[in-house]
């Protein structure tokens, strides 16, 4: 699938390095480049149809980000979410996102329900788990949207870029709960009940949280 030729970025006024940087980001995301994967820059180069550069500088951000690692002599690969890692994201979580629903439904501002009402009903009818990771990191988004916090929305963005990494690890089996929470915190916020919106958002991460612990001890040793 490719990008855009160099010679056509003028006409999108992003850079091309971002561009790329989206497109990789957003594969990792969804688990079109699994964990492990290599990433050989020509092979993504031409696959993107760009040159060698802009996917140099693409895993460079990447790395930065904790998506990709790169090791002397073994070149880039996916990485791999770390379980402590994943601890402290989940400990984040929980602060941040129990407060975006509590000023959610401190606003219940009609066009960020109506925009959470439609990211639950695409949910529902997803059935590709690229698809079911990307709508669950939708959904968190747009509570942080509606809590109307502009610096708390700047703040959970990222985090729920690595999140949805996380969530990618357990999505097939945590979609049916994962959905029935987002239903209930949906429900709270629509209501303007604080105290159970804030509740409700907590407890959604915690059950992510003994999901993905669950999924990880699961796992053979390596």
């Amino acid at each position: 699938m490719q990008i855009m030729s160099e010679h056509t970025l003028g006409s999108s006024h992003v850079p091309l390095r971002d561009l790329v940087t989206d497109e990789i980001r957003q594969r990792i995301l969804t688990g079109l480049l699994p964990p492990g994967e290599r990433l050989v820059e020509d092979r993504l180069a031409e696959d993107l149809g760009v040159s060698r550069n802009p996917v140099r500088e693409a895993i460079r951000v990447l790395a930065t980000e904790g998506l990709v690692e790169v090791a002397p002599r073994r070149g880039a690969a996916v990485a791999r979410p770390r379980p402590a890692h994943a601890e402290e994201l989940f400990d984040i979580r929980m602060a941040l996102e129990g407060l975006a629903a509590r000023l959610a439904a401190r606003r219940r501002d009609g066009a960020a329900l109506a925009r959470l009402r439609t990211v639950l009903d695409d949910q529902r009818d997803a059935d590709q788990v690229g698809a079911v990771a990307d709508l669950n990191t939708r959904f968190h988004t747009e509570v942080a949207a509606a809590s109307g916090n502009e610096h708390l929305h700047q703040l959970v963005g990222p985090l729920l870029r690595r999140a949805q990494w996380v969530f990618l690890q357990t999505a097939y089996t945590r979609a049916g709960e994962s959905l029935t929470e987002h239903e209930r915190i949906y429900a709270a916020i629509a209501a303007g009940d604080e105290e159970s919106a804030q509740a409700l958002a907590v407890a959604h991460v915690a059950a992510a949280r003994r999901s993905y612990l669950s999924h990880v001890a699961a796992q053979p040793a390596t």
